[in-house]
């Protein structure tokens, strides 16, 4: 029975402050899967007993449990999904992903993000598994413009690093849970050595997340399809806005920069 059908079916029995969080979650629709406790009691005004009373009143075993169904039944549907174009569902879900993850980005934080960046004389980018892919496009990207960054896909090689860090270094950090252990480890080395941290994640209240100074919050949690396209072009977005609005502010340098690989690539080029 989906999410909807149980609300509907127990909406009656549930306590008013239980009601408010089955209305967002009506409201919310699928869209719940990118949610947390803190979002969603910031919107409904309840406490966690609330919302973990309400999962259990509807058959779950808590809140991850119950996004973990609302993501199956999203998931099935989409690949049984019959339209016009056999792929219309993956369309959707990556121009969802693109206005989703657009929408979230604060312009404040974006502006003290590239002050890190300037302020920074080593900047290391954090990643396993996905998100280790996604830093090493953003070590690409930054080279473009003149930042030197060096993307670290190891997490033993994260820990030695992290171990002798300093104030005058930048850790940006790719976890699409916040919860990537593997990194959170590596993170608290960091932070004890006073080093500055950007978090790239969809969970601004994540492990993660609090070991940051600024997070810049993608908009996709990979529950069913871990290493998803949806969740890489969340991350190569962010990082592609962190590029773009650093060169705003070095428009000079950085158009220096971008010649000097451009010119740098086309004499690897086969000469015709």
């Amino acid at each position: 029975m989906r999410l909807s059908e149980k609300i509907h079916q127990n909406y009656f029995s549930l306590t008013p402050a239980e009601k408010k969080v089955a209305d967002h979650f009506l409201w919310a629709g699928t869209d719940i899967i990118y949610e947390t406790m803190n979002d969603i009691k910031q919107k409904t005004n309840v406490g966690d007993a609330t919302i973990v009373r309400l999962c259990h009143k509807l058959g779950y075993d808590g809140f991850s449990d119950l996004k973990v169904e609302v993501a199956k039944e999203d998931y099935s549907s989409n690949v049984h999904q019959t339209a016009h174009s056999p792929y219309a569902s993956i369309e959707t879900a990556l121009t969802k992903t693109i206005s989703t993850t657009l929408n979230k980005l604060n312009k404040d934080v974006l502006t003290e993000a590239i002050s890190l960046l300037d302020q920074a004389q080593r900047i290391y980018i954090f990643g396993v598994g996905g998100s280790a892919l996604s830093g090493n496009a953003l070590e690409s990207m930054l080279l473009r413009v003149g930042v030197r960054a060096q993307a670290i896909p190891d997490p033993h090689y994260q820990a030695q690093l992290a171990a002798v860090t300093n104030a005058s270094d930048l850790i940006i950090a790719f976890s699409l849970t916040g919860r990537t252990k593997d990194t959170l480890e590596p993170l608290k080395l960091a932070k004890n050595n006073q080093a500055k941290v950007i978090a790239i994640t969809t969970y601004p209240a994540s492990p993660i997340a609090t070991q940051a100074d600024l997070v810049l919050q993608t908009a996709v949690d990979d529950f069913l399809n871990g290493g998803s396209l949806v969740g890489r072009l969340s991350q190569l977005l962010i990082g592609d806005v962190l590029v773009y609005e650093y060169e705003k502010l070095h428009a000079k340098e950085t158009i220096t920069a971008r010649e000097k690989v451009v010119r740098a690539i086309l004499n690897k080029r086969k000469q015709e």
